[in-house]
């Protein structure tokens, strides 16, 4: 079992930059691939990046490549997802997963434990 709380989120203008974090505990962290999803309202919650258990290997979605960027600290059991050139569509409530599983995944239904999210809202 691992519980997950994210933090960092709120309210910047277009162009800014947030850095959310993820805490961990109850479980070894170094042993979970660690994920970030979001999801708007009315959509479906979709990938945003996930890191694997090293850190060594990084995946993201398209719409956030270049812009996102996901690093954990195993020492401190967080994961971590900076987020710069904001734009308004990456307004969405940011959730943080765990997985016991050895490999990146990009499915939702594939990650094992949830945080309850946090708030980002990006305004034009």
């Amino acid at each position: 079992q691992v519980q997950l709380v994210e933090s960092g989120g709120g309210l910047v203008q277009a162009g800014g930059s947030l850095r959310l974090s993820c805490a961990a505990s109850g479980s070894t962290f170094s042993r979970y691939v660690m994920g970030w999803f979001r999801q708007a309202p009315g959509k479906e919650r979709e990938f945003v990046a996930a890191i694997s258990w090293s850190g060594a290997t990084t995946s993201y979605a398209d719409s956030v490549k270049g812009r996102f960027t996901i690093s954990r600290d195993n020492a401190k059991n967080t994961v971590y997802v900076q987020m710069n050139s904001l734009k308004p569509e990456d307004t969405a409530v940011y959730y943080c997963a765990a997985t016991r599983r050895s490999i990146i995944m990009a499915v939702t239904s594939l990650y094992d434990y949830w945080g309850q999210g946090t708030q980002v809202t990006v305004s034009s």
